[in-house]
């Protein structure tokens, strides 16, 4: 059954584009953004502004939470992710080159855009730990849970082309 929902919650992510994550602000409150994203399995990759408030949240409390929504017609094709995660900064150059190559086949257009104020963005992999599986085509609000343990991402890691995006 967990390779079941594996499945599904990779097919949600190849269906969408964007998703909204929670950070932690200092104060303790959570704030959400939303923003565009490239995955490799279950670990999502983002950019972000180098100084914005969720990069700033992800540097000092690596904890969040996001969802993903793929569009659909009606609500009985809702379907949709829910992921408690951790996010980490990649910080070489190799890793934000690696992470740029994957933004820029997904989203082609990003090659003709400048960075703010000249700053390149600041990269972050998104490890997952616990994923809830929305799918109203199994009834209204029909959710199935599963925990991310180091086997799952030891199955990802094994399906990477440079297992040094997730380190052992």
């Amino acid at each position: 059954m967990k390779s079941d929902l594996e499945k599904k919650a990779i097919a949600i992510l190849d269906a969408s584009n964007d998703l909204a994550i929670a950070t932690v602000r200092h104060d303790g409150f959570p704030q959400n953004t939303t923003v565009s994203f490239v995955h490799d399995g279950l670990t999502l990759f983002i950019g972000v502004g180098r100084d914005s408030q969720k990069a700033r949240n992800m540097r000092r409390d690596p904890r969040v939470s996001l969802t993903v929504t793929p569009p659909y017609s009606d609500w009985d094709h809702i379907r949709g992710l829910s992921m408690a995660a951790r996010a980490t900064e990649m910080t070489t150059e190799e890793e934000s080159a690696e992470i740029v190559g994957m933004m820029l086949k997904r989203f082609p257009q990003i090659a003709n855009m400048d960075p703010m104020e000249g700053i390149p963005p600041a990269f972050f992999r998104i490890t997952p730990t616990i994923l809830s599986i929305l799918d109203y085509s199994l009834g209204f609000g029909h959710t199935d849970t599963m925990t991310v343990d180091d086997t799952d991402i030891a199955d990802t890691r094994e399906s990477m082309q440079h297992k040094w995006l997730i380190p052992t």
